[in-house]
């Protein structure tokens, strides 16, 4: 699932692919969760508009247009935003991945999982988002005004301090973990990065937030940053569906520490990793160098 760097990434690609640029056709398939917007309205709003910014907002896309209005685009699970022209397997079903070889993989056509074309002016290379599953949203917002999905995050979580985390966890009894999934405290940590920043700060991730001292509270907060900052560096996480707006893989999957090692050796003390279920997440850890 895309967190924070898998956004930050798409952001810094995809930006120049939008901004500066006017829409001159708008197509979407048929109405379902995935529009917040209405199609019919969406293509509306957005046709002769221009973008002149893109932002992030946690795990929110926010593109501005031109008459102030905004874009909000969430890639939810499986999301792909992309330029036209790129091609990768993760464009692919699983069944088709098997079977293709790498170097047979050829320039991706629109499908019925393609949600959203954005066609410009200008008669360059359009810009898609497809969503198989359809847990990403997009939503049009007018000018001046805000949505609830936005105005209920906290602070983003690559601003982390020891002290949000230490003033977040004072007498809660949740697990570390959920402590730090909590969007309204940290916006943008998802549950890769929290096994991850849990495990380089030797975080149990069912340690009750409450029993967090001061010094580990500024260790989370610091990993929390490196694992993201070292993600955008990387690409971000490919691991199933996540591919960057020109249709590269991240490469950070490589570097992980704990997340989906279950049963392999811990690079650290050689102990396996463990996998157990925390606030209805998989969670993965060392049992010896996380306490």
């Amino acid at each position: 699932m895309p967190e924070l760097p898998e956004v930050e990434v798409t952001r810094r690609k995809i930006a120049p692919k939008l901004v500066g640029r006017t829409i001159a056709r708008v197509h979407t398939t048929g109405e379902s969760y995935f529009f917040l917007t209405p199609p019919a309205e969406l293509r509306r709003r957005l046709k002769g508009r221009e973008f002149s910014a893109l932002d992030r907002q946690g795990k929110y896309l926010l593109a501005t247009l031109n008459d102030g209005s905004r874009l909000l685009l969430h890639l939810g699970m499986t999301g792909q935003l992309f330029v036209q022209g790129s091609s990768s397997l993760r464009l692919l079903s699983s069944t088709s991945r098997a079977t293709l070889k790498p170097e047979a993989q050829t320039e991706f056509k629109p499908d019925g999982h393609t949600h959203l074309r954005l066609a410009f002016d200008d008669g360059g290379p359009e810009v898609w988002f497809r969503d198989v599953r359809k847990f990403g949203k997009v939503l049009w917002i007018a000018p001046g005004e805000s949505d609830s999905r936005l105005d209920k995050l906290g602070v983003d979580a690559l601003l982390a301090t020891g002290d949000i985390l230490w003033q977040a966890s004072r007498k809660r009894t949740v697990a570390a973990k959920n402590l730090i999934l909590d969007q309204s405290i940290l916006a943008g940590v998802g549950n890769i990065y929290a096994d991850e920043s849990l495990f380089l700060s030797g975080v149990r991730p069912t340690r009750r937030a409450g029993k967090l001292t001061r010094a580990e509270c500024d260790a989370l907060a610091a990993n929390i940053v490196r694992v993201m900052q070292r993600s955008i560096e990387t690409g971000g996480s490919s691991i199933s569906d996540y591919i960057s707006p020109d249709g590269e893989d991240g490469a950070y999957q490589d570097e992980r520490m704990a997340y989906a090692r279950t049963g392999e050796p811990c690079k650290v003390c050689g102990t396996l990793i463990k996998r157990i279920v925390v606030g209805q997440r998989g969670t993965h850890f060392c049992p010896v160098c996380q306490k």
